[in-house]
């Protein structure tokens, strides 16, 4: 009743075989490949202010989301990450694995030294207020 593995490699043809050998192949390979992945509160960590180089936070944080200039010699990097999964984007019970997580990194340069790096992280949906431009509008 039960076909063992042996039986049924003599079964197969051998372009079923080639075919079958392939598909696991390129299954298991799949398993190896991911995108990378920012992990700013770790890699923020790593910059010390007043000591850190450009050359420094573009290794530990890779290149910026936002540049912008401040001044001359100044200039202010913006890394930002997004945390969410496929549970937590799940319409019904997406809410019970938690919220979708924002983290943000901001690095000051003051002539090619970083002179100030601040993390936040902020929940979704907590930034919401700044789109609500009611509270900003004048009689008239």
């Amino acid at each position: 009743m039960f076909v063992t593995l042996v039986e049924m490699e003599k079964k197969m043809s051998p372009v079923k075989r080639y075919v079958v050998l392939l598909i696991t192949t390129v299954f298991l390979l799949s398993g190896c490949y991911s995108t990378p992945v920012r992990h700013l509160a770790s890699d923020a960590g790593l910059i010390k202010v007043g000591t850190s180089d450009r050359e420094e936070v573009l290794t530990y944080l890779g290149e910026p989301d936002e540049q912008e200039v401040l001044a001359e010699g100044v200039e202010k990097w913006v890394y930002r990450e997004y945390e969410s999964s496929a549970l937590k984007s799940t319409p019904v019970v997406g809410r019970y694995f938690g919220p979708k997580n924002y983290g943000t990194v901001t690095v000051i340069l003051k002539d090619n030294i970083a002179v100030k790096c601040v993390y936040g992280a902020y929940d979704h949906g907590e930034l919401d207020w700044a789109d609500d431009f009611d509270w900003q509008e004048t009689a008239q």
